[in-house]
């Protein structure tokens, strides 16, 4: 079976959740024995990989993708809209570099934007031997916005994002409140199909957990209004003049902030860390990921933490019920300062027994679930059964 991946760029050529979870879905795709033709992105500034450095990077035995094809992601000057504009003729660029071997492919795996030109060329005719299967992760537009500017920014995508989802084959959702609000623009419950993300099993912490003399909290991620970081450093103030015995630490490119002197509190900020294993040991060396987003998919930040033995406190957005529990942590119905502020006082009450049930039922919920080898199972079944027949 031949797969065409199109993608709006891949780790670690572009940084971001979507990016990862395109990377680990082309290695596993190509290491379940499909052929895949891999279609991504860099930035202007950025060189183009060879595919030979790709290749490399991904596999090490003898796999490889069939065909790799990168693409400098269009810019233009800053206008409402300029992002889709950009999109659109990043898609079409795709779509030129597609249309004369159309036929040779089953399947073609859109994410995002990517195949909004090729899903708008292949409603003229009915003679497609392929089909087309579409994944927008979070579908942030239509969840809340924290911001007019980003309401009108939602707003303005709405109706692109639903054309594309209603003309697709396919749809691909986390689950959760995901594929409700894909039904809630119009897509058949039948087009859906439900894969969860997923994390690669080397991940898993093979050490014994332990907690801290001082509980530590980490966020991580790049410094967004919708990933509630202005929530944080407000309940981080009330709790610094409380004197409350803690740490919070923090992966991404966020400004320190200084707080009270003579506060216990302790903020440590460690920039952006592209080094996988510093950053396995920052995380190992907390307690509890602090993800309160205002809008979500299926977070890679969560999956990573929970698979180093970290309690997760995390908004109930996306699919994030899917990954976190009371077996695991706290569930917050909503990005609010109050919300995060109690969380964190509730979890410094816990005794250590307490916490490392948290942390040891995060570690057993991904190697049960989410391990990208048990993801390809489920991807396996649905494409050999409903997206092939």
């Amino acid at each position: 079976m031949r797969i065409a991946l199109i993608t709006d760029g891949i780790s670690p050529y572009q940084i971001g959740g979507m990016q990862q979870h395109s990377a680990y879905l082309g290695k596993y795709l190509v290491e379940s024995g499909y052929t895949v033709d891999l279609f991504h992105c860099v930035d202007q500034s950025t060189n183009e990989p060879s595919d030979f450095e790709v290749n490399k990077y991904f596999f090490e035995n003898d796999y490889n993708f069939n065909e790799i094809k990168c693409f400098k992601f269009p810019v233009s000057i800053y206008f409402p809209g300029h992002y889709l504009w950009c999109s659109y003729k990043y898609s079409k660029m795709i779509y030129n570099s597609l249309k004369n071997s159309l036929d040779k492919y089953d399947f073609i795996y859109a994410k995002g934007f990517s195949g909004w030109k090729l899903i708008k060329e292949s409603k003229k005719t009915t003679n497609n031997n392929f089909k087309i299967g579409v994944n927008f992760h979070g579908y942030e537009m239509y969840q809340y916005a924290p911001n007019i500017k980003m309401k009108l920014q939602h707003y303005l995508f709405r109706p692109f994002v639903k054309w594309i989802n209603n003309n697709s084959d396919f749809i691909f959702s986390y689950g959760g409140k995901i594929s409700n609000l894909i039904e809630a623009i119009g897509v058949e419950k039948e087009k859906i199909i439900e894969i969860p993300s997923g994390i690669e099993k080397k991940w898993l912490i093979q050490n014994t957990l332990t907690v801290s003399s001082k509980i530590k909290l980490l966020f991580i991620g790049r410094n967004e209004r919708r990933k509630g970081i202005v929530e944080i450093f407000s309940a981080i103030e009330i709790l610094a003049s409380k004197n409350i015995n803690a740490e919070f630490h923090f992966i991404g490119p966020i400004k320190e902030k200084h707080f009270n002197q003579n506060s216990n509190l302790k903020l440590v900020f460690h920039g952006v860390v592209n080094d996988v294993n510093i950053k396995k040991n920052i995380i190992d060396n907390c307690d509890f990921l602090l993800c309160p987003s205002y809008s979500e998919g299926m977070p890679n930040v969560i999956l990573e933490a929970m698979s180093r033995g970290l309690a997760i406190i995390a908004t109930n957005v996306g699919a994030v019920s899917q990954l976190v529990n009371h077996e695991n942590g706290i569930l917050l119905e909503s990005c609010s300062v109050e919300n995060i502020y109690n969380s964190v006082l509730e979890v410094l009450n816990y005794d250590d027994n307490k916490v490392l049930a948290l942390k040891n039922s995060s570690i057993n919920k991904v190697e049960m679930n989410y391990t990208w080898e048990k993801i390809f199972n489920l991807m396996n079944f649905n494409i050999l059964n409903k997206i092939v027949n």
